[in-house]
């Protein structure tokens, strides 16, 4: 009885340790699928502080906080139906990822040009000022739809990371990863509109170095968020580009990626820098094709009769 009792806790020991290193791997996993998604990421923190411009700072946070729980029941939706098609359908995700990112390369060759020409939208540029609870739905509602396409993207993207691994395993990666970004994303965007407010309430202290402070920060914070919506675009542009090259490539069209490729590999044997340069060259050769398919999808959006209604 004794030998058998022990025999037990061994197997529940190492059970145990099964758990535990499966739980690592899915955090590392996780992690590691986070940042593949940084790209999109990005952009989602420099889009949606847009949605509480102009409004009553005392409402900026439970706003905020609102179109964090319509995030998550976004990606909760985007999760069920990408993990059947993983299932069911694997054939389906490169295109679908394609598509995707297609869409980034449109937005951020669209973002340049509307830098090029100065000629930005109005719902870019004029503040929402929200009065009463129904104007507030509509900017929630409105933020929301926005940010469906954005976590299909972020989804999509983590999905095609994980393709190999169980379907246990892949549901708890995608799950980590859905609600990490949608607190990181907002808990980001949060602070940062609010950071001109503690500004300001810095101003109003005794401390002159306070008062400093504070004066600094509220003239800093809109140069801040013009870098970050200048990171979002360049982010877009790269991890779309990225995305289509290596699509094209599992497709079959293996002359782009194969170009890029053997560039990277020109440059990776300089001793100590060969690797960062040849991410770099990675990078740029990915940010510049996005461009290129961006204008090109731009150009032909321009020319069908809902891109000549848009402009």
């Amino acid at each position: 009885m004794a030998i058998g009792f022990a025999a037990l806790l061994d197997d529940i020991a190492a059970l145990a340790r099964m758990a535990a290193a499966n739980a690592d791997d899915v955090a590392a996993a996780s992690m590691k699928v986070s940042a593949k998604a940084a790209g999109v990421v990005v952009d989602d923190a420099a889009v949606a502080p847009q949605y509480v411009r102009g409004v009553n700072p005392k409402r900026e946070l439970p706003i905020i906080w609102k179109i964090t729980k319509g995030s998550l029941l976004n990606k909760a939706i985007i999760l069920v139906f990408a993990l059947l098609l993983s299932q069911f359908a694997p054939w389906v995700l490169t295109p679908l990822l394609m598509l995707g990112g297609t869409y980034l390369c449109f937005e951020g060759a669209h973002k340049i040009w509307e830098l090029v020409t100065g000629n930005k939208e109005a719902k870019d540029t004029e503040p929402s000022v929200v009065q009463g609870e129904d104007a507030e739905k509509k900017v929630v509602s409105g933020a929301v739809r926005t940010d469906f396409i954005l976590s299909a993207e972020i989804m999509v993207i983590s999905l095609n990371e994980v393709a190999n691994q169980p379907l246990v395993d892949r549901a708890l990666i995608l799950v980590v990863v859905a609600i990490v970004i949608t607190l990181a994303v907002y808990g980001v965007v949060g602070l940062l509109v609010k950071m001109d407010d503690v500004g300001l309430a810095l101003t109003k202290r005794d401390s002159g170095a306070a008062k400093t402070f504070g004066a600094w920060l509220v003239r800093a914070m809109p140069v801040v968020m013009t870098i970050i919506s200048y990171v979002g675009m360049f982010a877009m542009l790269w991890v779309g580009g990225h995305i289509m090259l290596t699509g094209l490539d599992e497709l079959g069209l293996h002359a782009p990626y194969a170009l890029v490729h053997h560039l990277a590999e020109g440059v990776e044997g300089i001793a100590g820098v060969g690797g960062v340069l040849a991410w770099l060259v990675d990078t740029l050769c990915a940010l510049v094709f996005g461009i290129a398919w961006g204008a090109i999808v731009a150009g032909v959006w321009a020319l069908t009769p809902w891109g000549k209604k848009a402009h």
